[in-house]
Protein backbone atom coordinates (compact mmCIF):
# COMPACT_ATOMS: atom_id res chain seq x y z
CA UNK A 1 0.00 0.00 0.00
CA UNK A 2 2.83 2.43 1.31
CA UNK A 3 4.52 2.05 -2.51
CA UNK A 4 1.08 2.93 -4.31
CA UNK A 5 0.84 5.88 -2.28
CA UNK A 6 4.20 6.76 -3.42
CA UNK A 7 3.85 6.13 -7.10
CA UNK A 8 0.32 8.74 -7.13
CA UNK A 9 1.80 10.86 -5.31
CA UNK A 10 5.30 10.92 -7.26
CA UNK A 11 2.36 10.93 -10.53
CA UNK A 12 0.85 14.30 -8.75
CA UNK A 13 4.13 15.83 -7.79
CA UNK A 14 5.40 15.16 -12.12
CA UNK A 15 1.87 16.52 -13.30
CA UNK A 16 2.50 19.71 -11.11
CA UNK A 17 5.94 20.10 -12.54
CA UNK A 18 4.07 19.79 -15.98
CA UNK A 19 1.84 22.27 -15.79
CA UNK A 20 4.29 24.89 -14.25
CA UNK A 21 6.80 24.25 -17.30
CA UNK A 22 3.42 24.31 -19.94
CA UNK A 23 2.09 28.01 -18.27
CA UNK A 24 5.57 29.47 -17.96
CA UNK A 25 6.11 28.20 -21.75
CA UNK A 26 3.01 30.01 -22.67
CA UNK A 27 3.92 33.52 -20.66
CA UNK A 28 7.43 32.75 -22.59
CA UNK A 29 5.87 33.04 -26.11
CA UNK A 30 3.41 35.65 -24.80
CA UNK A 31 6.43 37.88 -23.50
CA UNK A 32 8.15 37.17 -26.75
CA UNK A 33 5.18 38.08 -28.62
CA UNK A 34 5.26 41.83 -26.56
CA UNK A 35 8.55 42.43 -26.70
CA UNK A 36 8.77 41.40 -30.53
CA UNK A 37 5.91 43.20 -31.67
CA UNK A 38 7.39 46.61 -29.83
CA UNK A 39 10.54 45.67 -31.82
CA UNK A 40 8.82 45.77 -34.96
CA UNK A 41 6.55 48.89 -34.32
CA UNK A 42 9.97 50.71 -33.21
CA UNK A 43 10.88 49.34 -37.09
CA UNK A 44 7.64 50.08 -38.62
CA UNK A 45 8.28 52.61 -41.75
CA UNK A 46 5.83 55.13 -40.20
CA UNK A 47 8.34 55.10 -37.05
CA UNK A 48 11.62 55.15 -38.43
CA UNK A 49 10.97 56.31 -42.64
CA UNK A 50 9.38 59.29 -41.43
CA UNK A 51 12.69 61.80 -41.22
CA UNK A 52 14.58 62.73 -44.32
CA UNK A 53 16.86 59.94 -45.29
CA UNK A 54 18.58 58.30 -48.09
CA UNK A 55 16.79 54.70 -48.79
CA UNK A 56 18.76 51.49 -49.78
CA UNK A 57 16.26 49.44 -52.04
CA UNK A 58 17.93 45.90 -52.58
CA UNK A 59 17.56 43.74 -55.38
CA UNK A 60 18.47 40.48 -55.00
CA UNK A 61 18.32 36.74 -56.36
CA UNK A 62 15.84 35.69 -58.92
CA UNK A 63 14.07 38.28 -60.58
CA UNK A 64 10.47 37.97 -61.56
CA UNK A 65 8.68 41.17 -61.59
CA UNK A 66 6.80 40.99 -58.74
CA UNK A 67 4.44 43.19 -57.78
CA UNK A 68 5.40 43.54 -53.61
CA UNK A 69 8.99 44.86 -55.46
CA UNK A 70 7.69 47.10 -57.66
CA UNK A 71 4.81 48.38 -55.25
CA UNK A 72 7.81 48.71 -52.43
CA UNK A 73 9.97 51.02 -55.70
CA UNK A 74 6.53 53.41 -56.28
CA UNK A 75 6.11 53.50 -52.43
CA UNK A 76 10.24 54.62 -52.03
CA UNK A 77 8.89 57.17 -55.25
CA UNK A 78 5.92 59.02 -53.21
CA UNK A 79 7.88 59.43 -50.15
CA UNK A 80 8.31 62.73 -49.23
CA UNK A 81 10.90 61.64 -46.72
CA UNK A 82 13.21 60.12 -49.03
CA UNK A 83 16.02 62.58 -50.81
CA UNK A 84 17.80 60.16 -53.10
CA UNK A 85 18.11 56.48 -53.42
CA UNK A 86 20.80 53.84 -53.12
CA UNK A 87 20.04 50.99 -55.32
CA UNK A 88 21.99 47.61 -54.16
CA UNK A 89 22.19 45.18 -56.65
CA UNK A 90 23.49 41.31 -55.88
CA UNK A 91 21.78 38.97 -58.46
CA UNK A 92 22.62 36.78 -61.38
CA UNK A 93 18.94 38.03 -63.40
CA UNK A 94 15.85 36.86 -64.02
CA UNK A 95 13.23 36.08 -66.70
CA UNK A 96 13.29 39.19 -69.41
CA UNK A 97 9.72 40.29 -68.78
CA UNK A 98 10.17 40.46 -64.84
CA UNK A 99 13.98 42.30 -65.62
CA UNK A 100 11.98 44.61 -68.14
CA UNK A 101 8.98 45.62 -65.87
CA UNK A 102 11.75 46.59 -63.04
CA UNK A 103 13.90 48.73 -65.19
CA UNK A 104 10.56 50.88 -65.61
CA UNK A 105 9.47 50.89 -62.61
CA UNK A 106 13.14 52.35 -61.39
CA UNK A 107 13.60 54.44 -64.26
CA UNK A 108 10.25 55.96 -62.88
CA UNK A 109 12.12 56.28 -59.67
CA UNK A 110 15.36 57.79 -61.20
CA UNK A 111 12.98 60.65 -62.14
CA UNK A 112 11.71 61.56 -59.19
CA UNK A 113 14.62 60.92 -56.75
CA UNK A 114 18.64 60.60 -57.44
CA UNK A 115 19.48 57.08 -57.87
CA UNK A 116 22.74 55.08 -57.90
CA UNK A 117 23.13 51.77 -57.95
CA UNK A 118 25.46 50.30 -55.74
CA UNK A 119 26.78 46.13 -57.61
CA UNK A 120 27.26 44.13 -53.93
CA UNK A 121 28.45 41.11 -56.08
CA UNK A 122 26.60 40.46 -59.06
CA UNK A 123 24.79 42.71 -61.32
CA UNK A 124 24.76 40.35 -64.33
CA UNK A 125 22.22 39.86 -67.01
CA UNK A 126 18.21 41.18 -65.61
CA UNK A 127 20.39 42.36 -62.62
CA UNK A 128 22.36 44.28 -64.90
CA UNK A 129 18.95 45.60 -66.35
CA UNK A 130 18.34 46.72 -62.66
CA UNK A 131 21.32 48.52 -62.33
CA UNK A 132 21.13 50.41 -65.21
CA UNK A 133 17.98 52.19 -63.68
CA UNK A 134 19.74 54.42 -62.01
CA UNK A 135 21.63 57.36 -63.03
CA UNK A 136 24.91 55.91 -61.96
CA UNK A 137 26.68 52.62 -61.28
CA UNK A 138 29.37 51.85 -58.99
CA UNK A 139 31.03 48.32 -58.64
CA UNK A 140 33.38 46.77 -56.62
CA UNK A 141 36.56 45.61 -57.85
CA UNK A 142 35.96 42.18 -57.83
CA UNK A 143 31.49 42.42 -58.36
CA UNK A 144 31.14 40.39 -61.87
CA UNK A 145 28.94 42.95 -64.11
CA UNK A 146 27.11 42.31 -67.69
CA UNK A 147 26.23 38.78 -69.08
CA UNK A 148 24.20 40.84 -71.99
CA UNK A 149 22.10 37.62 -73.83
CA UNK A 150 19.23 36.08 -73.39
CA UNK A 151 18.67 32.25 -72.79
CA UNK A 152 15.56 29.98 -73.33
CA UNK A 153 16.06 27.00 -71.34
CA UNK A 154 13.71 23.55 -71.45
CA UNK A 155 14.07 20.06 -69.94
CA UNK A 156 13.68 17.50 -72.47
CA UNK A 157 12.20 14.03 -71.36
CA UNK A 158 11.62 12.38 -74.73
CA UNK A 159 14.40 9.53 -73.78
CA UNK A 160 13.37 9.50 -70.07
CA UNK A 161 9.24 8.69 -71.26
CA UNK A 162 11.04 5.86 -74.31
CA UNK A 163 12.83 4.16 -71.55
CA UNK A 164 9.80 3.65 -69.69
CA UNK A 165 7.48 3.09 -71.66
CA UNK A 166 5.50 6.50 -71.39
CA UNK A 167 4.16 8.37 -74.34
CA UNK A 168 2.27 11.78 -73.90
CA UNK A 169 -0.32 12.38 -77.01
CA UNK A 170 -1.47 15.79 -77.45
CA UNK A 171 -4.36 17.39 -80.04
CA UNK A 172 -2.82 20.84 -81.39
CA UNK A 173 -5.01 23.47 -83.16
CA UNK A 174 -1.01 23.49 -85.23
CA UNK A 175 2.13 21.76 -84.99
CA UNK A 176 3.89 25.03 -82.95
CA UNK A 177 1.13 25.39 -80.44
CA UNK A 178 2.91 24.28 -76.83
CA UNK A 179 6.08 23.70 -78.56
CA UNK A 180 8.60 23.00 -77.01
CA UNK A 181 7.43 20.59 -74.97
CA UNK A 182 9.91 18.50 -73.75
CA UNK A 183 7.86 15.22 -73.61
CA UNK A 184 8.85 14.67 -77.72
CA UNK A 185 11.91 16.01 -79.81
CA UNK A 186 12.24 19.67 -80.58
CA UNK A 187 11.17 20.04 -84.58
CA UNK A 188 13.08 22.36 -86.19
CA UNK A 189 10.50 25.06 -87.03
CA UNK A 190 9.78 25.16 -83.34
CA UNK A 191 13.43 25.40 -82.62
CA UNK A 192 13.68 28.06 -85.14
CA UNK A 193 10.36 30.10 -83.68
CA UNK A 194 12.12 29.74 -80.46
CA UNK A 195 15.13 31.30 -81.97
CA UNK A 196 13.00 34.22 -82.94
CA UNK A 197 11.90 35.15 -79.69
CA UNK A 198 14.96 35.06 -78.33
CA UNK A 199 16.81 37.54 -81.00
CA UNK A 200 14.29 39.64 -80.17
CA UNK A 201 15.03 39.97 -76.73
CA UNK A 202 18.62 40.23 -77.18
CA UNK A 203 18.30 42.68 -79.15
CA UNK A 204 15.97 45.08 -77.31
CA UNK A 205 18.55 43.92 -74.31
CA UNK A 206 21.23 45.64 -76.43
CA UNK A 207 19.51 48.03 -77.56
CA UNK A 208 18.67 49.41 -73.98
CA UNK A 209 22.94 49.19 -73.22
CA UNK A 210 23.65 51.33 -76.31
CA UNK A 211 21.08 53.88 -75.03
CA UNK A 212 21.18 53.65 -71.07
CA UNK A 213 25.37 53.67 -71.66
CA UNK A 214 26.03 55.89 -74.34
CA UNK A 215 27.84 52.75 -76.73
CA UNK A 216 29.05 53.11 -79.96
CA UNK A 217 27.87 49.95 -81.71
CA UNK A 218 31.06 48.65 -81.68
CA UNK A 219 31.65 48.91 -78.26
CA UNK A 220 28.15 47.19 -77.60
CA UNK A 221 29.46 44.26 -79.86
CA UNK A 222 32.18 43.78 -77.80
CA UNK A 223 30.24 43.43 -74.79
CA UNK A 224 27.39 41.50 -75.17
CA UNK A 225 28.52 37.97 -76.21
CA UNK A 226 27.54 36.99 -72.72
CA UNK A 227 30.28 37.05 -70.73
CA UNK A 228 30.27 38.85 -67.49
CA UNK A 229 33.29 41.04 -66.73
CA UNK A 230 34.84 41.78 -63.13
CA UNK A 231 34.05 45.17 -61.86
CA UNK A 232 37.25 46.76 -62.91
CA UNK A 233 37.18 45.26 -66.92
CA UNK A 234 33.36 46.17 -66.71
CA UNK A 235 35.02 50.06 -65.87
CA UNK A 236 37.12 49.84 -69.11
CA UNK A 237 34.19 48.57 -70.62
CA UNK A 238 31.76 51.57 -69.80
CA UNK A 239 29.54 49.39 -68.17
CA UNK A 240 29.92 50.69 -64.89
CA UNK A 241 30.90 54.54 -63.80
CA UNK A 242 33.10 54.01 -60.88
CA UNK A 243 35.07 51.48 -58.29
CA UNK A 244 33.65 51.77 -54.98
CA UNK A 245 31.03 50.75 -52.50
CA UNK A 246 28.38 52.31 -50.71
CA UNK A 247 30.65 54.78 -49.70
CA UNK A 248 31.90 55.78 -52.69
CA UNK A 249 27.75 56.32 -54.50
CA UNK A 250 26.76 58.60 -51.21
CA UNK A 251 29.84 60.54 -51.92
CA UNK A 252 28.65 61.21 -55.54
CA UNK A 253 25.12 61.87 -54.33
CA UNK A 254 25.55 64.46 -51.96
CA UNK A 255 28.61 66.41 -54.44
CA UNK A 256 26.72 65.77 -58.02
CA UNK A 257 22.89 65.64 -56.84
CA UNK A 258 23.02 68.21 -53.73
CA UNK A 259 21.91 65.78 -51.30
CA UNK A 260 22.59 66.76 -47.97
CA UNK A 261 25.41 65.36 -45.72
CA UNK A 262 25.37 63.01 -42.93
CA UNK A 263 21.96 61.41 -44.22
CA UNK A 264 20.95 58.32 -42.10
CA UNK A 265 20.76 55.63 -45.00
CA UNK A 266 17.61 53.12 -44.25
CA UNK A 267 16.76 50.04 -45.62
CA UNK A 268 13.68 49.79 -47.48
CA UNK A 269 12.10 46.17 -47.59
CA UNK A 270 9.10 44.73 -49.44
CA UNK A 271 6.27 44.22 -47.53
CA UNK A 272 5.02 40.34 -46.10
CA UNK A 273 2.31 38.72 -48.96
CA UNK A 274 0.87 37.32 -45.93
CA UNK A 275 0.52 39.83 -43.00
CA UNK A 276 2.40 42.88 -41.93
CA UNK A 277 3.50 40.54 -38.87
CA UNK A 278 3.58 37.39 -40.36
CA UNK A 279 6.52 34.64 -39.18
CA UNK A 280 9.40 36.15 -40.94
CA UNK A 281 8.78 39.54 -39.97
CA UNK A 282 8.28 38.31 -36.64
CA UNK A 283 11.68 36.51 -36.41
CA UNK A 284 13.41 39.25 -37.62
CA UNK A 285 11.95 41.49 -35.39
CA UNK A 286 13.18 39.25 -32.58
CA UNK A 287 16.70 39.29 -34.05
CA UNK A 288 16.88 43.06 -33.76
CA UNK A 289 15.36 43.33 -30.51
CA UNK A 290 18.10 40.16 -29.28
CA UNK A 291 20.84 42.92 -30.87
CA UNK A 292 21.70 40.23 -33.74
CA UNK A 293 21.94 42.15 -37.20
CA UNK A 294 23.69 39.43 -38.75
CA UNK A 295 21.10 37.54 -38.52
CA UNK A 296 17.89 39.50 -38.76
CA UNK A 297 19.80 40.48 -42.09
CA UNK A 298 19.90 36.89 -43.32
CA UNK A 299 16.37 36.46 -42.05
CA UNK A 300 15.19 39.28 -44.30
CA UNK A 301 16.89 38.09 -47.51
CA UNK A 302 15.49 34.88 -46.80
CA UNK A 303 12.02 35.94 -46.92
CA UNK A 304 12.38 38.66 -49.70
CA UNK A 305 13.30 35.01 -51.93
CA UNK A 306 10.18 33.97 -54.09
CA UNK A 307 8.80 30.58 -52.93
CA UNK A 308 8.36 29.00 -56.27
CA UNK A 309 9.87 30.27 -60.05
CA UNK A 310 8.75 29.86 -63.37
CA UNK A 311 11.25 29.50 -65.77
CA UNK A 312 9.39 28.72 -68.82
CA UNK A 313 10.28 31.89 -70.17
CA UNK A 314 13.35 33.72 -71.56
CA UNK A 315 15.75 34.53 -68.94
CA UNK A 316 17.97 37.15 -68.55
CA UNK A 317 19.92 35.08 -66.04
CA UNK A 318 23.68 34.27 -65.70
CA UNK A 319 24.52 30.44 -64.95
CA UNK A 320 27.87 29.42 -64.22
CA UNK A 321 28.55 26.58 -66.73
CA UNK A 322 29.22 22.99 -65.12
CA UNK A 323 32.70 21.77 -66.30
CA UNK A 324 34.05 18.01 -65.47
CA UNK A 325 36.72 16.45 -64.61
Amino acid sequence: MSSDADLLADRRSLRRKLTLWRVLAVLGVVAAAIVGGLAWKGDSPSASLSRSHIARVTISGFISGDRRTLDLIKSVGESSAVSAVVLRVDSPGGTTSGSEALHSALRDLAGKKPMVAVVDGVAASGGYIAAMGADRIVARQTSLVGSIGVLFQFPNVSHLLDTVGVKVEAIKSSPLKAAPSGFEPTSPEAREALQRVVDDNYAWFKQMVRDRRHLGDGEVASVSDGRVHSGRQALALKLVDQIGGEPEAIAWLEREKGIAKELTVRDWRRRSETSSFGLWSFAEAMARAAGLEALATTIARAADQPVGLRLDAPLALWQPALTEK
